[in-house]
């Protein structure tokens, strides 16, 4: 059988464009919101069946918002919102059968500043359970299909959110990162994925509660300037008063970077040698470019490793045990997937080493720090391999150990910097020898986002990536016809 490629664009009022081409074309009348919304729906329509990347659709809605006028350089443009977040009016699943279907009674905070842009949302997007796993598969929902090659995962969680960009639904979508989410799908999918400095963007209370607020909120997109365009815009509804005001970054820095390179995980991880060619490939572009360049080891042990995993897995115990106080009265745990009960049963095994493995991944950002004392900046790996096969990471019949493990060799690489709260960014630099993006991870100090925009502006001209999936129609399977023609 064909390999399928999933690539919606075709001549409409979206065309070929990202957001930030498609705003000036709003805003010179050339095109209008309501024949965008309509295009991206259409698109939507016709690719979904093969991508299962939404979980509820607000179509209708978001064609009568169209119709209204609105404020902001992205007003207009049609997105989506990972499934989550609250959003009024619109069921919140969170990528489990644990919950009812019942609608929000008002949105969550960071989704109010994502709607203050303007933007308009056609619906809710999939994730695996409580967005946690590094695929886009649930029993709710099923599985979540690459654009690039349907038989091959997203990422996780915000892979819903990916898959409808990377296909060419929609030039920019909702994610949130709480150990990758952002990051990981991007490189899955070839897109941009900015995990910015904690609480640059507005946080849920709920989560500053936690011991360490993992989880941060963004967006993936197709361009750099698109992301950079949405965090300036995003900074007109709350700009935090501990951090220097981003603005619009629209070109590259001037100074020339120092930048550490690392390639090897930790432990007994394997990285791939296909991953270490695109970042060793990433850092001779780099030094072209005129920046410094040195690599290092990984800069964290083994016990900061299992220390990471034994912190997710309280998330895990405290949604499974505490689902009904945190999340629903009507939460049924029973529902729960297997790798949720096993990861809260394994978490309870370990419970006395909690207080110990938290107080250690506090002092994670001196490890950072004492790094960029020296550098500007970290190049790394996001995933220790290309995208896996869908089913390799969350088979409902996969024994537990087994899952448990393909997840710690996978991603060894991301959750660091939600640790520490120090920015990251995703770039799709490398590319399989089957075809297959693979992203690389630029990391700086904390509130340095600027420096990664303006390095990744840098690096995207001088090293074009496709914004969409290649299509040879000579080569593929009359499905990809289908999906592309308009």
């Amino acid at each position: 059988m064909n390999e399928v490629r999933i690539n919606t664009v075709c001549d409409d009022a979206l065309g070929d464009l990202d957001a930030t081409a498609l705003a000036k074309r709003l805003a010179s009348g050339e095109v209008t919101a309501t024949e965008l919304v309509a295009a991206a729906i259409k698109r939507a329509k016709k690719a979904n069946p093969k991508l299962n990347a939404i979980i509820t659709d607000t179509f209708d809605l978001a064609l009568e918002q169209a119709k209204k006028t609105r404020m902001g350089k992205l007003a207009g443009i049609p997105t989506f919102i990972k499934d989550n977040v609250d959003v009024f009016g619109v069921p919140t699943l969170q990528g489990t059968r644990a919950l009812p279907r019942r609608p929000a009674k008002k949105d969550q905070a960071f989704v109010k500043q994502f709607k203050s842009l303007g933007i308009i949302s056609l619906g809710k997007t999939a994730l695996p359970e409580f967005g946690l796993p590094p695929t886009t598969e649930s029993l709710l929902h099923g599985v979540t299909a690459n654009p690039w090659n349907v038989a091959y995962s997203t990422g996780g969680s915000s892979g819903g959110s990916a898959a409808m960009v990377a296909s060419g639904v929609v030039p920019i979508a909702h994610g949130n990162d709480g150990g990758g989410s952002i990051r990981i799908p991007a490189a899955c999918c070839g897109l941009v994925g900015l995990k910015p400095t904690r609480y640059r963007l507005i946080s849920a209370p709920e989560f500053k509660r936690l011991p360490i607020n993992v989880v941060f909120e963004g967006v993936v997109t197709r361009t750099v300037r698109d992301t950079a365009l949405f965090m300036a815009e995003a900074e007109k509804y709350y700009t935090n008063p501990r951090l220097s005001s981003l603005g619009l970054v629209t070109h590259p820095g001037k100074r020339r970077l120092r930048i550490a390179t690392i390639t090897n995980a930790i432990g007994d991880i394997v990285v791939e040698d296909e991953v270490i060619d695109a970042v060793q490939s990433t850092a001779k572009l780099c030094e072209q470019l005129g920046h410094h360049i040195d690599e290092i080891p990984i800069p964290f042990t083994d016990q900061m490793g299992d220390d990471f995993i034994l912190y997710y897995s309280f998330l895990f115990f405290m949604l499974h045990r505490f689902g009904k106080i945190l999340l629903s009265r009507d939460f049924d745990s029973s529902q729960l997937e297997p790798l949720t009960l096993g990861i809260s049963k394994w978490f309870l095994t370990h419970i006395f080493s909690f207080p110990f493995a938290t107080m250690r991944l506090r002092k994670a950002i001196k490890v950072t720090e004492s790094i960029f004392q020296k550098y500007d900046v970290i190049l790394c790996p996001v995933l220790a391999s290309k995208t896996v096969k869908n089913g390799t990471l969350l088979d409902p019949e996969l024994p537990f150990d087994v899952a448990f493990e393909r997840i710690r060799q996978y991603a060894p690489f991301t959750a660091l910097q939600n640790i520490t709260g120090e920015p990251a960014i995703s770039l799709p630099l490398g590319m399989s020898q089957d075809g297959l993006p693979i992203g690389v991870q630029f990391a700086a100090p904390m509130g340095h986002d600027r420096v990664l925009l303006e390095l990744s502006f840098e690096i995207e001209h001088a090293k074009p990536w496709p914004h969409f999936p290649i299509i040879n129609k000579s080569n593929h399977s009359q499905n990809i016809v289908d999906v592309i023609k308009n």
